[in-house]
């Protein structure tokens, strides 16, 4: 298991790599992930953070709140995020694929 921060208000200029430099200074930082569209490539704005122990998410999302990451002041709140069953997965991609026509 893993403890995670979403990253909000994220430059167009922040990858995955800078945003990893910005919290590798945590202990038992984990991993980051810049969301980006799939079809245009650029970064949707928000993006996650993740550590090992809550004790670090808890320091990190203190010390680093409104912290410039690239050119932007970063915001950050505790991250809502769930694991997904495969049903809801399989279901959100059959969304995705779903094609509108307009008559």
């Amino acid at each position: 298991d893993d403890y995670r921060l979403f990253c909000g208000d994220l430059g167009n200029e922040v990858n995955d790599d800078l945003l990893s430099k910005a919290f590798a200074r945590f202990p038992t930082f984990n991993m980051a992930k810049v969301i980006r569209d799939k079809r245009t490539g650029k970064t949707k704005g928000y993006g996650f953070v993740s550590f090992l122990n809550p004790a670090d998410l808890a320091a990190a999302l203190k010390e680093m709140n409104g912290k410039y990451v690239g050119n932007r002041p970063i915001k950050l709140r505790k991250s809502s995020w769930k694991e997904r069953t495969d049903q809801e997965a399989a279901e959100r991609q059959k969304a995705s694929n779903l094609t509108s026509f307009f008559c």
